[in-house]
């Protein structure tokens, strides 16, 4: 047992404080400058009230880098992306935790290795794959002598925006833990009254699985919407960007007026949609993160 003393607790909350300030400040100056002038954002020193020109500088903002089809980009491609990542992960960590192989082991350890391989270090080889889908089979069948001319590449689409993404390690790893502490009796007991592993993955370890859902949807439609480097490579053409790619729009030009007030109140908008999510989802979030009692 801890033994609370005043130091400790003065301490503590000294160093809560702290850490608050450190992730709300960033929010403040973005609120705060999303709201002034011209003038008011560039004055020394910066001022942290909030101003009346929001609305103005959104719209602005919003014309500008065309905010409205880049917001729609971004939740379908974020959307898409999450309910691939909980639907593949689910059924990968059932095949792991509720099927007899001498290989399971070595299947999970194979996917749970891949967390050291992120998008960043295999970006190359899987863009190479999303520009000649038949590119391996073309090399395969090769070495047989066999001659296959189809090309299909996912280029300029929401298929290659959210394809080379969908696996996930981590959702994966979680649902593994998650079905690790369901008790044999309980799929004993599913077999014994006939369900066979479809009907016991969806009726039984599905609505079992809520929480970890909630929190691996959570993660993953945040990781999903902060995408840059992908889209960037993936897409040429302006009606399929994303609102990350939309940012480099909202800068001022190098010999122009410098409005960061417009560049933070495109921020703000663009930050809005994940902060939602995970301010609806938290509760669920951390209860399927730290709840033992599953």
């Amino acid at each position: 047992m801890i033994q609370r003393t005043p130091f400790a607790d003065a301490l503590t909350y000294v160093l809560m404080v702290a850490g608050f300030f450190l992730l709300i400040g960033p929010f403040i100056v973005v609120i705060s400058g999303a709201s002034q002038s011209v003038q008011q954002v560039n004055s020394v020193p910066f001022s942290f009230m909030p101003q009346g020109e929001l609305f103005t500088n959104a719209a602005t903002a919003w014309e500008r880098a065309n905010l409205g089809n880049a917001l729609l980009n971004s939740m379908i491609m974020a959307t898409l992306v999450t309910i691939g990542k909980v639907a593949l992960s689910a059924c990968t960590a059932f095949a792991i935790v509720f099927f007899r192989s001498p290989l399971k082991h070595f299947f999970f350890w194979t996917v749970f290795i891949t967390l050291m391989l992120p998008l960043e270090v295999r970006v190359v080889p899987t863009y190479s794959v999303a520009a000649d889908l038949f590119q391996p089979f073309r090399s395969i069948l090769g070495l047989f002598g066999i001659e296959v001319s189809v090309e299909w590449n996912l280029l300029n689409s929401y298929s290659g925006l959210t394809l080379p993404l969908v696996a996930t390690a981590t959702g994966t790893f979680l649902y593994r833990q998650f079905f690790m502490t369901i008790p044999d009796e309980l799929a004993e007991a599913a077999r014994m009254d006939g369900s066979g592993p479809v009907r016991f993955f969806v009726e039984m370890l599905l609505p079992l699985s809520r929480t970890n859902m909630a929190a691996l949807t959570t993660i993953m439609f945040v990781y999903a919407w902060n995408q840059y480097l992908w889209p960037l490579l993936m897409i040429t053409d302006p009606s399929y960007k994303t609102v990350m790619m939309s940012l480099r729009a909202l800068l001022p030009a190098e010999d122009g007026i410098p409005d960061w007030n417009v560049t933070l109140a495109g921020s703000l908008i663009i930050i809005l949609p994940p902060l939602l999510v995970v301010a609806f989802l938290q509760r669920w979030f951390v209860r399927g993160l730290v709840s033992s009692d599953k």
